[in-house]
Protein backbone atom coordinates (compact mmCIF):
# COMPACT_ATOMS: atom_id res chain seq x y z
CA UNK A 1 0.00 0.00 0.00
CA UNK A 2 0.99 3.48 -0.44
CA UNK A 3 2.24 5.47 2.10
CA UNK A 4 3.40 8.67 0.34
CA UNK A 5 2.11 11.72 2.80
CA UNK A 6 0.63 15.05 1.26
CA UNK A 7 3.52 17.75 1.33
CA UNK A 8 5.23 14.63 2.97
CA UNK A 9 3.94 15.86 6.25
CA UNK A 10 3.58 12.51 8.53
CA UNK A 11 5.01 9.92 5.93
CA UNK A 12 8.28 8.96 7.97
CA UNK A 13 7.47 8.68 11.68
CA UNK A 14 4.85 5.90 11.40
CA UNK A 15 5.74 2.77 10.09
CA UNK A 16 9.46 1.82 10.99
CA UNK A 17 8.38 -1.35 12.93
CA UNK A 18 5.99 -3.60 11.72
CA UNK A 19 5.51 -5.23 14.99
CA UNK A 20 2.49 -7.44 15.53
CA UNK A 21 -0.56 -7.33 17.94
CA UNK A 22 0.61 -10.32 20.06
CA UNK A 23 4.23 -8.43 19.99
CA UNK A 24 3.20 -5.23 20.95
CA UNK A 25 0.75 -7.06 23.84
CA UNK A 26 3.74 -9.69 24.96
CA UNK A 27 5.66 -6.31 25.37
CA UNK A 28 3.29 -4.67 26.94
CA UNK A 29 2.45 -7.30 29.58
CA UNK A 30 5.93 -6.92 31.21
CA UNK A 31 4.56 -4.18 33.32
CA UNK A 32 2.00 -5.48 36.07
CA UNK A 33 -0.56 -4.78 38.40
CA UNK A 34 -1.06 -7.59 40.03
CA UNK A 35 -0.82 -11.32 39.12
CA UNK A 36 -0.89 -11.91 35.26
CA UNK A 37 -2.64 -8.49 34.53
CA UNK A 38 -1.23 -6.01 32.53
CA UNK A 39 -2.11 -2.39 32.73
CA UNK A 40 -4.36 -2.41 29.58
CA UNK A 41 -5.91 -5.64 31.18
CA UNK A 42 -6.84 -3.81 34.34
CA UNK A 43 -7.56 -0.50 32.52
CA UNK A 44 -10.20 -2.36 30.40
CA UNK A 45 -11.32 -4.10 33.18
CA UNK A 46 -12.44 -1.42 35.20
CA UNK A 47 -14.96 0.28 32.82
CA UNK A 48 -18.13 0.05 33.58
CA UNK A 49 -21.37 0.15 31.02
CA UNK A 50 -24.27 -1.74 32.90
CA UNK A 51 -27.65 -1.91 30.94
CA UNK A 52 -30.71 -0.59 32.99
CA UNK A 53 -33.68 -3.11 33.57
CA UNK A 54 -36.22 -3.38 30.34
CA UNK A 55 -38.99 -1.38 32.29
CA UNK A 56 -36.51 1.58 32.40
CA UNK A 57 -35.88 1.69 28.58
CA UNK A 58 -39.86 0.73 28.08
CA UNK A 59 -40.59 3.84 30.32
CA UNK A 60 -38.02 5.91 28.46
CA UNK A 61 -39.27 5.54 24.80
CA UNK A 62 -43.26 5.69 26.30
CA UNK A 63 -42.35 8.99 28.19
CA UNK A 64 -40.90 11.06 24.44
CA UNK A 65 -43.92 9.02 23.09
CA UNK A 66 -46.21 11.15 25.41
CA UNK A 67 -43.98 14.23 25.13
CA UNK A 68 -44.19 13.95 20.92
CA UNK A 69 -47.79 13.78 20.94
CA UNK A 70 -48.53 16.85 23.36
CA UNK A 71 -45.84 18.09 20.90
CA UNK A 72 -47.89 17.85 17.97
CA UNK A 73 -50.94 18.94 19.36
CA UNK A 74 -49.70 22.25 20.42
CA UNK A 75 -48.33 22.90 17.25
CA UNK A 76 -52.17 22.21 15.85
CA UNK A 77 -52.73 25.09 18.61
CA UNK A 78 -50.44 27.46 17.38
CA UNK A 79 -51.25 26.80 13.58
CA UNK A 80 -55.21 27.33 14.35
CA UNK A 81 -54.63 30.67 16.92
CA UNK A 82 -54.97 29.44 19.81
CA UNK A 83 -51.81 29.62 21.54
CA UNK A 84 -49.04 32.05 21.12
CA UNK A 85 -46.15 30.82 18.86
CA UNK A 86 -42.83 32.03 20.27
CA UNK A 87 -40.42 30.53 17.67
CA UNK A 88 -38.94 32.56 14.72
CA UNK A 89 -40.44 32.16 11.30
CA UNK A 90 -41.27 33.62 8.39
CA UNK A 91 -43.40 36.95 7.69
CA UNK A 92 -46.18 36.33 5.79
CA UNK A 93 -44.75 37.92 2.59
CA UNK A 94 -42.58 35.41 2.58
CA UNK A 95 -44.43 32.79 2.52
CA UNK A 96 -43.93 31.83 -1.11
CA UNK A 97 -39.95 32.22 -0.71
CA UNK A 98 -37.48 28.87 0.20
CA UNK A 99 -38.55 28.19 4.03
CA UNK A 100 -35.87 29.42 5.70
CA UNK A 101 -36.64 28.10 8.79
CA UNK A 102 -37.47 23.89 8.68
CA UNK A 103 -40.39 23.40 10.96
CA UNK A 104 -39.85 19.96 11.83
CA UNK A 105 -36.42 20.21 12.18
CA UNK A 106 -37.05 23.06 15.07
CA UNK A 107 -39.89 20.44 16.76
CA UNK A 108 -37.89 19.24 19.33
CA UNK A 109 -36.26 22.86 20.20
CA UNK A 110 -39.65 23.81 20.50
CA UNK A 111 -41.85 21.84 22.21
CA UNK A 112 -39.19 19.29 23.80
CA UNK A 113 -36.09 21.25 25.00
CA UNK A 114 -37.84 24.57 25.14
CA UNK A 115 -40.24 23.30 28.07
CA UNK A 116 -36.65 22.29 30.12
CA UNK A 117 -33.93 25.39 29.11
CA UNK A 118 -33.66 26.82 32.24
CA UNK A 119 -31.56 23.47 33.21
CA UNK A 120 -28.89 24.63 30.43
CA UNK A 121 -27.32 28.18 30.03
CA UNK A 122 -27.21 29.51 33.42
CA UNK A 123 -25.65 32.95 34.11
CA UNK A 124 -22.23 32.73 36.83
CA UNK A 125 -21.66 35.56 38.31
CA UNK A 126 -18.13 34.49 39.79
CA UNK A 127 -14.99 32.48 39.46
CA UNK A 128 -16.11 28.96 38.14
CA UNK A 129 -13.96 26.85 40.80
CA UNK A 130 -15.17 24.15 43.20
CA UNK A 131 -18.15 26.65 44.19
CA UNK A 132 -19.62 29.66 42.27
CA UNK A 133 -22.35 32.20 42.37
CA UNK A 134 -25.28 31.60 40.28
CA UNK A 135 -27.49 34.92 38.96
CA UNK A 136 -31.49 34.09 39.79
CA UNK A 137 -33.36 33.72 36.74
CA UNK A 138 -37.26 33.01 36.09
CA UNK A 139 -39.56 32.55 33.48
CA UNK A 140 -43.19 34.01 32.88
CA UNK A 141 -43.77 32.42 29.55
CA UNK A 142 -42.61 28.79 30.10
CA UNK A 143 -38.42 29.27 28.88
CA UNK A 144 -39.18 31.33 25.98
CA UNK A 145 -37.53 34.34 27.57
CA UNK A 146 -35.93 34.36 31.17
CA UNK A 147 -35.59 37.48 33.48
CA UNK A 148 -33.01 38.11 36.02
CA UNK A 149 -34.45 38.04 40.00
CA UNK A 150 -31.36 40.44 40.64
CA UNK A 151 -30.40 37.79 43.49
CA UNK A 152 -27.61 35.68 43.75
CA UNK A 153 -27.29 32.37 44.52
CA UNK A 154 -24.12 31.68 46.43
CA UNK A 155 -21.58 28.94 47.02
CA UNK A 156 -23.16 26.65 44.66
CA UNK A 157 -21.18 23.25 44.48
CA UNK A 158 -19.38 23.00 41.11
CA UNK A 159 -19.88 19.44 39.31
CA UNK A 160 -19.68 20.68 35.89
CA UNK A 161 -16.59 22.04 35.42
CA UNK A 162 -13.68 20.68 33.50
CA UNK A 163 -11.49 22.04 36.29
CA UNK A 164 -9.62 18.80 36.78
CA UNK A 165 -6.53 20.11 38.45
CA UNK A 166 -8.25 23.18 40.03
CA UNK A 167 -6.21 25.68 37.73
CA UNK A 168 -9.07 27.70 37.43
CA UNK A 169 -8.21 29.83 40.67
CA UNK A 170 -7.70 33.63 41.65
CA UNK A 171 -5.30 32.79 44.06
CA UNK A 172 -2.83 35.93 43.45
CA UNK A 173 0.23 34.19 44.43
CA UNK A 174 -0.23 31.43 41.96
CA UNK A 175 -1.30 34.10 39.26
CA UNK A 176 1.81 36.72 40.03
CA UNK A 177 3.22 35.67 36.84
CA UNK A 178 0.54 35.83 34.57
CA UNK A 179 -0.51 39.30 36.03
CA UNK A 180 3.22 40.43 35.04
CA UNK A 181 2.86 39.22 31.39
CA UNK A 182 -0.30 41.35 31.04
CA UNK A 183 1.32 43.70 32.25
CA UNK A 184 3.97 43.57 29.88
CA UNK A 185 2.16 42.33 26.53
CA UNK A 186 -1.52 43.49 27.48
CA UNK A 187 -4.54 40.66 26.40
CA UNK A 188 -4.66 40.73 23.33
CA UNK A 189 -1.95 40.05 20.07
CA UNK A 190 -3.69 41.33 17.15
CA UNK A 191 -2.40 39.61 14.74
CA UNK A 192 -1.47 36.53 13.31
CA UNK A 193 1.88 34.37 14.63
CA UNK A 194 2.87 34.47 10.78
CA UNK A 195 2.96 37.92 10.79
CA UNK A 196 3.25 39.95 13.87
CA UNK A 197 1.78 37.73 16.16
CA UNK A 198 4.91 35.55 17.39
CA UNK A 199 5.74 36.21 20.74
CA UNK A 200 8.64 34.56 22.67
CA UNK A 201 5.86 33.23 25.31
CA UNK A 202 4.36 31.30 22.71
CA UNK A 203 7.50 29.84 21.52
CA UNK A 204 8.24 29.02 24.93
CA UNK A 205 5.01 27.37 25.70
CA UNK A 206 5.69 25.13 22.27
CA UNK A 207 8.93 23.88 24.05
CA UNK A 208 7.34 23.34 26.87
CA UNK A 209 4.89 21.20 25.37
CA UNK A 210 7.04 18.88 23.71
CA UNK A 211 8.96 18.60 26.72
CA UNK A 212 6.16 17.69 29.17
CA UNK A 213 4.58 15.25 26.25
CA UNK A 214 8.18 13.47 25.56
CA UNK A 215 7.82 14.17 21.90
CA UNK A 216 10.01 15.91 19.12
CA UNK A 217 8.33 19.24 18.35
CA UNK A 218 4.64 20.53 19.58
CA UNK A 219 2.75 23.97 18.12
CA UNK A 220 -0.23 25.60 20.01
CA UNK A 221 -3.54 26.88 18.97
CA UNK A 222 -5.82 29.83 20.74
CA UNK A 223 -9.33 27.27 20.33
CA UNK A 224 -9.27 24.31 20.92
CA UNK A 225 -12.29 23.07 18.93
CA UNK A 226 -10.18 24.95 15.91
CA UNK A 227 -7.10 22.30 17.26
CA UNK A 228 -9.12 19.21 15.70
CA UNK A 229 -11.47 21.03 13.15
CA UNK A 230 -8.65 23.30 11.17
CA UNK A 231 -5.61 21.02 11.43
CA UNK A 232 -7.44 17.49 10.30
CA UNK A 233 -8.22 18.44 6.79
CA UNK A 234 -4.39 19.71 6.40
CA UNK A 235 -3.22 16.14 7.47
CA UNK A 236 -5.58 14.07 5.26
CA UNK A 237 -8.00 14.82 2.19
CA UNK A 238 -9.11 12.94 -1.00
CA UNK A 239 -7.96 9.60 -1.24
CA UNK A 240 -7.21 9.12 2.19
CA UNK A 241 -9.66 7.33 4.93
CA UNK A 242 -10.22 8.02 8.23
CA UNK A 243 -11.56 5.04 10.96
CA UNK A 244 -13.31 6.79 13.58
CA UNK A 245 -14.29 6.05 16.56
CA UNK A 246 -18.43 6.32 16.89
CA UNK A 247 -18.17 8.52 20.23
CA UNK A 248 -15.84 11.03 19.02
CA UNK A 249 -16.05 14.39 19.82
CA UNK A 250 -17.89 16.91 16.92
CA UNK A 251 -14.98 18.74 16.37
CA UNK A 252 -12.45 15.10 15.32
CA UNK A 253 -16.38 14.92 13.23
CA UNK A 254 -16.52 18.28 11.73
CA UNK A 255 -12.33 18.43 11.01
CA UNK A 256 -13.12 14.91 9.25
CA UNK A 257 -15.67 15.97 6.95
CA UNK A 258 -14.01 19.02 6.15
CA UNK A 259 -11.05 17.23 4.93
CA UNK A 260 -12.91 15.65 1.78
CA UNK A 261 -11.72 11.94 3.17
CA UNK A 262 -13.53 8.97 2.94
CA UNK A 263 -14.71 8.41 6.81
CA UNK A 264 -16.00 4.77 8.20
CA UNK A 265 -16.89 4.76 11.84
CA UNK A 266 -15.84 1.52 14.03
CA UNK A 267 -18.21 0.74 17.39
CA UNK A 268 -16.53 2.50 19.95
CA UNK A 269 -13.41 0.71 21.81
CA UNK A 270 -14.18 -2.53 19.90
CA UNK A 271 -11.10 -3.84 18.25
CA UNK A 272 -12.40 -6.39 16.80
CA UNK A 273 -14.43 -3.79 14.41
CA UNK A 274 -11.43 -1.51 14.12
CA UNK A 275 -8.97 -4.41 12.44
CA UNK A 276 -12.09 -5.55 10.20
CA UNK A 277 -12.30 -2.19 8.62
CA UNK A 278 -8.68 -2.23 8.54
CA UNK A 279 -8.48 -5.26 6.67
CA UNK A 280 -11.21 -4.59 4.29
CA UNK A 281 -9.32 -1.34 3.32
CA UNK A 282 -5.94 -2.97 3.12
CA UNK A 283 -7.77 -5.55 0.81
CA UNK A 284 -10.11 -3.72 -0.96
CA UNK A 285 -8.53 -0.46 -1.64
CA UNK A 286 -10.73 2.64 -2.61
CA UNK A 287 -14.36 2.09 -4.21
CA UNK A 288 -14.63 1.65 -7.64
CA UNK A 289 -10.72 1.85 -8.69
CA UNK A 290 -8.90 -0.22 -5.79
CA UNK A 291 -6.10 2.12 -5.48
CA UNK A 292 -4.54 1.58 -2.36
CA UNK A 293 -5.73 4.37 0.45
CA UNK A 294 -3.06 7.21 0.13
CA UNK A 295 -3.09 7.26 4.06
CA UNK A 296 -5.02 5.62 6.61
CA UNK A 297 -5.82 7.90 9.57
CA UNK A 298 -7.04 6.13 13.31
CA UNK A 299 -8.72 8.97 15.56
CA UNK A 300 -9.37 8.15 19.05
CA UNK A 301 -9.86 10.13 22.00
CA UNK A 302 -7.67 9.48 25.29
CA UNK A 303 -10.91 9.81 27.52
CA UNK A 304 -14.34 9.62 25.60
CA UNK A 305 -16.42 13.39 27.35
CA UNK A 306 -20.00 11.89 27.42
CA UNK A 307 -18.80 8.07 28.48
CA UNK A 308 -15.53 8.18 30.77
CA UNK A 309 -14.48 5.82 29.24
CA UNK A 310 -10.65 5.16 28.64
CA UNK A 311 -9.26 4.66 25.13
CA UNK A 312 -7.49 1.26 24.50
CA UNK A 313 -4.70 2.68 23.29
CA UNK A 314 -1.85 -0.40 23.78
CA UNK A 315 -3.95 -2.18 21.18
CA UNK A 316 -5.07 0.58 18.86
CA UNK A 317 -1.15 1.25 18.50
CA UNK A 318 -0.40 -2.54 17.72
CA UNK A 319 -3.20 -2.47 15.36
CA UNK A 320 -2.07 0.61 13.33
CA UNK A 321 1.67 -0.96 13.78
CA UNK A 322 0.04 -3.94 12.00
CA UNK A 323 -1.89 -2.51 9.18
CA UNK A 324 0.24 0.71 8.60
CA UNK A 325 -1.67 3.27 9.72
CA UNK A 326 -1.47 6.06 11.23
CA UNK A 327 -2.70 7.85 14.70
CA UNK A 328 -4.56 10.55 15.53
CA UNK A 329 -4.97 11.00 19.35
CA UNK A 330 -7.13 13.85 20.96
CA UNK A 331 -5.98 13.92 24.68
CA UNK A 332 -8.42 16.88 25.36
CA UNK A 333 -10.22 15.35 28.77
CA UNK A 334 -6.50 13.41 29.56
CA UNK A 335 -4.22 15.43 29.67
CA UNK A 336 -3.10 16.65 32.59
CA UNK A 337 -5.69 14.18 34.62
CA UNK A 338 -4.54 10.94 34.06
CA UNK A 339 -1.11 8.68 34.62
CA UNK A 340 0.87 9.20 37.85
CA UNK A 341 2.34 12.51 36.49
CA UNK A 342 -0.56 13.78 34.57
CA UNK A 343 0.84 12.91 31.20
CA UNK A 344 -2.21 11.72 29.86
CA UNK A 345 -3.27 8.36 28.88
CA UNK A 346 0.46 7.29 27.14
CA UNK A 347 1.95 7.72 30.44
CA UNK A 348 -1.43 5.68 32.14
CA UNK A 349 -0.64 2.71 29.45
CA UNK A 350 3.07 3.40 29.80
CA UNK A 351 3.19 3.79 25.71
CA UNK A 352 6.10 5.06 24.06
CA UNK A 353 4.73 9.00 23.25
CA UNK A 354 6.21 8.06 19.61
CA UNK A 355 3.83 5.52 18.80
CA UNK A 356 1.10 8.28 18.26
CA UNK A 357 1.86 10.12 14.89
CA UNK A 358 -0.39 12.89 15.70
CA UNK A 359 -0.86 14.36 19.97
CA UNK A 360 -3.40 16.77 20.19
CA UNK A 361 -4.85 18.25 23.53
CA UNK A 362 -6.47 21.06 25.09
CA UNK A 363 -5.62 23.76 27.46
CA UNK A 364 -8.67 24.53 28.70
CA UNK A 365 -9.87 21.66 30.94
CA UNK A 366 -6.27 20.20 33.35
CA UNK A 367 -4.98 23.85 32.84
CA UNK A 368 -7.25 26.02 33.28
CA UNK A 369 -7.07 27.95 30.18
CA UNK A 370 -7.76 28.15 26.72
CA UNK A 371 -6.23 27.10 23.01
CA UNK A 372 -4.90 23.46 21.89
CA UNK A 373 -1.78 21.82 20.64
CA UNK A 374 -0.64 19.35 17.79
CA UNK A 375 2.56 17.54 19.33
CA UNK A 376 4.57 14.87 17.20
CA UNK A 377 7.50 14.75 14.48
CA UNK A 378 9.09 17.76 14.18
CA UNK A 379 8.42 16.85 10.23
CA UNK A 380 4.61 17.13 11.23
CA UNK A 381 4.66 20.31 12.92
CA UNK A 382 6.78 22.01 10.46
CA UNK A 383 4.13 21.00 7.56
CA UNK A 384 1.44 22.14 9.94
CA UNK A 385 2.62 25.91 10.80
CA UNK A 386 2.48 26.29 7.17
CA UNK A 387 -0.57 24.13 5.79
CA UNK A 388 -2.63 24.83 8.77
CA UNK A 389 -5.93 27.05 8.58
CA UNK A 390 -5.71 27.85 12.46
CA UNK A 391 -2.22 28.64 11.84
CA UNK A 392 -1.84 30.77 8.76
CA UNK A 393 -4.77 32.43 9.51
CA UNK A 394 -6.29 32.05 12.94
CA UNK A 395 -5.12 35.23 16.04
CA UNK A 396 -2.40 34.29 18.33
CA UNK A 397 -2.92 32.96 21.13
CA UNK A 398 -3.86 35.65 24.45
CA UNK A 399 -0.65 36.73 26.37
CA UNK A 400 -2.23 36.10 29.66
CA UNK A 401 -3.47 32.84 28.50
CA UNK A 402 -0.37 31.93 27.14
CA UNK A 403 1.35 32.58 30.75
CA UNK A 404 -1.19 30.66 33.11
CA UNK A 405 -0.91 27.60 30.61
CA UNK A 406 3.10 27.93 31.25
CA UNK A 407 2.38 28.50 34.74
CA UNK A 408 0.46 25.17 34.98
CA UNK A 409 2.83 23.22 32.96
CA UNK A 410 5.47 23.86 35.28
CA UNK A 411 3.44 23.32 38.30
CA UNK A 412 2.94 19.86 37.33
CA UNK A 413 6.25 19.04 36.28
CA UNK A 414 7.55 20.29 39.53
CA UNK A 415 9.78 23.02 37.21
CA UNK A 416 8.25 25.65 40.08
CA UNK A 417 10.18 24.42 42.92
CA UNK A 418 7.12 22.93 44.36
CA UNK A 419 4.89 19.80 44.62
CA UNK A 420 1.96 21.35 44.20
CA UNK A 421 1.38 19.98 41.11
CA UNK A 422 1.90 16.28 41.75
CA UNK A 423 -0.50 16.80 44.96
CA UNK A 424 -2.97 18.18 42.43
CA UNK A 425 -2.88 15.07 40.37
CA UNK A 426 -2.90 12.57 43.22
CA UNK A 427 -5.51 14.43 44.86
CA UNK A 428 -7.91 14.12 41.65
CA UNK A 429 -7.03 10.41 41.58
CA UNK A 430 -8.34 10.02 44.89
CA UNK A 431 -11.23 11.94 44.61
CA UNK A 432 -12.24 9.93 41.40
CA UNK A 433 -11.99 6.79 43.10
CA UNK A 434 -14.04 7.80 46.39
CA UNK A 435 -16.78 9.30 44.39
CA UNK A 436 -17.28 6.67 42.07
CA UNK A 437 -17.73 3.66 45.16
CA UNK A 438 -19.48 5.86 46.70
CA UNK A 439 -21.68 6.22 44.20
CA UNK A 440 -21.81 2.47 42.74
CA UNK A 441 -22.81 1.51 46.58
CA UNK A 442 -26.16 4.00 46.49
CA UNK A 443 -27.17 1.59 43.53
CA UNK A 444 -26.84 4.42 40.45
CA UNK A 445 -25.68 3.32 37.37
CA UNK A 446 -22.47 5.16 35.85
CA UNK A 447 -20.40 4.77 32.82
CA UNK A 448 -16.55 4.92 32.70
CA UNK A 449 -13.69 3.87 34.05
CA UNK A 450 -12.41 3.99 36.94
CA UNK A 451 -9.63 6.81 36.79
CA UNK A 452 -11.99 8.95 34.67
CA UNK A 453 -12.62 12.48 35.98
CA UNK A 454 -15.58 12.27 33.58
CA UNK A 455 -18.24 10.46 35.75
CA UNK A 456 -21.32 9.97 33.60
CA UNK A 457 -24.48 9.13 36.19
CA UNK A 458 -27.99 7.52 33.93
CA UNK A 459 -31.14 8.88 34.43
CA UNK A 460 -32.57 7.64 31.71
CA UNK A 461 -36.23 9.24 31.60
CA UNK A 462 -36.64 12.86 30.47
CA UNK A 463 -38.57 13.95 33.18
CA UNK A 464 -35.90 12.33 36.19
CA UNK A 465 -33.16 14.61 34.04
CA UNK A 466 -35.24 17.51 34.40
CA UNK A 467 -35.99 16.88 37.86
CA UNK A 468 -32.97 15.85 38.82
CA UNK A 469 -31.21 18.80 37.94
CA UNK A 470 -33.69 21.15 39.46
CA UNK A 471 -34.06 19.22 42.42
CA UNK A 472 -29.90 19.17 43.11
CA UNK A 473 -29.41 23.07 42.22
CA UNK A 474 -32.70 23.68 45.34
CA UNK A 475 -29.52 21.66 47.44
CA UNK A 476 -26.67 24.36 45.76
CA UNK A 477 -25.26 21.59 43.65
CA UNK A 478 -24.55 22.53 40.08
CA UNK A 479 -24.62 19.79 37.78
CA UNK A 480 -24.76 19.10 34.16
CA UNK A 481 -27.54 16.84 32.85
CA UNK A 482 -27.28 15.86 29.18
CA UNK A 483 -30.13 14.31 26.80
CA UNK A 484 -31.02 13.17 23.38
CA UNK A 485 -29.92 13.89 20.71
CA UNK A 486 -26.10 14.49 22.46
CA UNK A 487 -26.86 10.61 23.67
CA UNK A 488 -28.62 8.37 22.51
CA UNK A 489 -32.40 8.44 23.63
CA UNK A 490 -32.71 5.43 26.16
CA UNK A 491 -29.43 6.79 28.06
CA UNK A 492 -29.84 10.69 29.09
CA UNK A 493 -27.67 11.56 32.05
CA UNK A 494 -25.70 13.91 34.65
CA UNK A 495 -22.18 14.16 33.69
CA UNK A 496 -20.28 14.73 37.08
CA UNK A 497 -16.83 16.37 36.45
CA UNK A 498 -14.20 16.13 39.53
CA UNK A 499 -11.49 18.34 40.29
CA UNK A 500 -8.68 18.38 42.61
CA UNK A 501 -10.37 21.56 44.08
CA UNK A 502 -12.84 19.37 45.58
CA UNK A 503 -12.33 18.67 49.36
CA UNK A 504 -13.67 15.66 51.25
CA UNK A 505 -16.45 17.81 52.43
CA UNK A 506 -17.60 19.21 49.31
CA UNK A 507 -18.03 15.23 47.90
CA UNK A 508 -19.72 14.15 50.87
CA UNK A 509 -22.00 16.88 50.96
CA UNK A 510 -22.75 16.56 47.05
CA UNK A 511 -23.10 12.53 47.76
CA UNK A 512 -25.38 13.04 50.41
CA UNK A 513 -28.22 15.21 48.37
CA UNK A 514 -27.52 12.12 45.50
CA UNK A 515 -28.40 9.74 47.61
CA UNK A 516 -31.57 11.95 49.45
CA UNK A 517 -32.19 13.02 45.35
CA UNK A 518 -32.09 9.48 44.00
CA UNK A 519 -34.23 8.25 46.48
CA UNK A 520 -37.05 10.15 45.87
CA UNK A 521 -37.20 10.86 42.00
CA UNK A 522 -36.32 6.78 41.98
CA UNK A 523 -32.56 6.68 40.36
CA UNK A 524 -30.93 4.29 41.45
CA UNK A 525 -31.36 1.39 38.60
CA UNK A 526 -28.11 -0.88 39.51
CA UNK A 527 -28.97 -4.45 40.00
CA UNK A 528 -25.10 -5.06 40.94
CA UNK A 529 -23.69 -5.19 44.55
CA UNK A 530 -20.95 -3.34 45.32
CA UNK A 531 -19.41 -3.90 49.29
CA UNK A 532 -18.00 -0.70 51.17
CA UNK A 533 -14.38 0.22 50.70
CA UNK A 534 -12.96 1.41 53.99
CA UNK A 535 -9.39 2.43 52.03
CA UNK A 536 -11.78 4.92 49.59
CA UNK A 537 -13.62 6.36 52.74
CA UNK A 538 -10.97 6.95 55.23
Amino acid sequence: MSRTAAGGNISTHLNQNGLQFEDVKKNHNTEKNGPGMSVASRQHSQESFEQAPMYVAVMTYLGFGIVTLFGYFRDFLRAVDLEKCHVAQERQEQKDFVPLYQDFENFYTRNLYMRVRDNWNRPICSLPGPVFDLMERVSDDYNWTFRLTGKTIHNVINMGSYNYLGFAENNTDFLKTVADVTHQYGVGVSSTRQEIGNLSIHEELEKLVANFLGVEASMIFGMGFATNSMNIPALVGKGCLILSDELNHTSLILGARLSGATIRVFKHNNMQSLEKMLREAICSGQPRTHRPWRKILIMVEGIYSMEGSVVRLPEIIALKKKYKAYLYLDEAHSIGAVGPSGRGVTELFGVNAADVDVMMGTFTKSFGAAGGYIAGKKELVDYLRNHSHSAIYATAMSPPVTQQIIRAIKCIMGNDGSTEGIRRIRQLAKNIRYFRARLKEMGFILYGNDDSPVVPVLLYMPGKVVAFAREMLERKIGVVVVGFPATPITEARARFCLSAAHTRAMLDQVLHFMNEVGDTLCLKFSRRKYSSQPDLHE
